[in-house]
């Protein structure tokens, strides 16, 4: 069993990791100021001009395919990818992707939806999450009613996370609802200027989803997405995507933070020598360390087998809860360490406490993914052994 990476893995590694060093990193005070001001911490010409600058070096499309102009690189890269990203707070992700449900599109729709997408001159956002339909995705309520060759679309969405920036939407609707999400929900491309609204949620953290409305929206039939009638297909699809990716960003959070706390606990006397002497430190830094070696090999893993093909839901469900959990633990000691100031909005650690509470939450709680792995356990379809058998 092969544990290294190749050099390939290994320079494209680098790479970002000097990218994240030299360009995002810098940006950290004037983006913590930002936001302590109740500003967007990076704004939207600011993420494109850093895209249009690692887009020069063909740091473009991490996992699009090459014939749409991406690097077409597989799951473990990409993980790797997103851990170095994660080192730092500031919220970017390299340009050229697009909702992997998009490649569904047909001909006349890539060239409308996907390739703009991809460009970088149209955004999207994906809605199917409700008020009253959030882990129970099967509950939409959100309805399409056909009239001759349009369909008439009411419903809200909300926690859409892009949907106050987005012109258009892929937005999951019940078009039969005697078959529900077994053959009854359909996906819809939706143009902003068809109709529909969004209004900002304020959250804990810097993250800002919105809330989407739609009144008496009409599309034509040739906006659906994919097939009529299978719209839970393509919807759980693009949830369980990326799982690994989520867990694979808290992964470079706490290794930075942890990273921190080190330097801290060196630097920070108290009693006459630094609280790296003390036990309760050491101990709060070893058992870190643990829990971030422990997740790194289960981000690994998940993307490992997306990336031979295998079934990987189940190690995708273990990475994200072990990841939601322990992520959450490790920056709770991080700002215990430093006490007082890792309190202040000065330094990032709240910062990072606040938006690492959210891995707990989206794209799959950690209720549901408790869910997901013991039901797996106990029908047989997965095995406490894993996929070694």
């Amino acid at each position: 069993m092969d544990l290294t990476l190749t050099d390939e893995e290994r320079e494209i590694r680098e790479w970002v990791r000097t990218f994240v060093t030299r360009e995002l990193m810098p940006l950290e005070p004037r983006v913590l100021e930002r936001e302590r001001n109740g500003e967007r911490g990076i704004g939207l010409d600011e993420v494109k001009a850093l895209q249009d600058k690692a887009r020069q070096s063909g740091f473009f499309g991490i996992q699009t395919p090459e014939e749409y102009g991406g690097m077409g690189l597989g799951a473990v890269m990409h993980a790797l990818i997103e851990a170095e990203l994660g080192r730092s707070f500031v919220q970017f992700k390299f340009g050229g992707d697009a909702d992997n449900i998009l490649f569904e599109a047909n001909a006349e729709q890539k060239d409308t939806y996907l390739r703009p997408t991809i460009d970088g001159t149209r955004r999207s956002c994906f809605a199917i999450t409700e008020p009253g339909a959030g882990s129970d995705a099967r509950n939409i309520r959100t309805a399409a009613v056909r009239e001759g060759d349009e369909w008439v679309i009411n419903g809200e969405k909300t926690f859409i996370t892009g949907g106050d920036v987005a012109d258009f939407c892929m937005v999951f609707a019940v078009t039969d609802k005697e078959k529900g999400a077994d053959g009854g929900v359909t996906c819809f491309l939706v143009d902003r200027d068809a109709g529909w609204t969004s209004a900002t949620i304020p959250t804990m953290g810097e993250w800002g989803p919105a809330s989407l409305s739609f009144e008496d929206v009409r599309v034509p039939h040739s906006a659906i997405l994919g097939e009529e009638g299978r719209g839970f297909e393509l919807a759980m699809r693009w949830i369980g995507k990326g799982r690994y990716l989520l867990p694979a960003r808290a992964l470079g959070a706490c290794e930075r933070l942890v990273e921190m706390a080190m330097e801290q606990a060196k630097n920070r006397v108290t009693f006459g020598e630094p609280i790296a002497n003390r036990q309760a430190i050491q101990w709060m830094i070893a058992d870190s360390a643990v829990e971030i070696e422990a997740l790194r090999w289960l981000v690994l893993s998940a993307a490992w087998q997306v990336d031979h093909d295998l079934d990987s839901r189940q190690g995708q469900s273990m990475a994200k809860l072990y990841g939601g959990v322990h992520a959450n633990q490790i920056v709770d000691r991080v700002l215990q360490i430093h006490g007082g100031m890792g309190y202040t909005r000065e330094l990032p650690i709240e910062r990072w406490y606040r938006e690492l509470r959210l891995l707990r939450i989206y794209e799959g709680t950690d209720e549901i993914q408790r869910r997901t792995i013991a039901r797996n356990l106990l029908s047989g379809r997965a095995s406490v052994r894993g996929h070694l058998g």
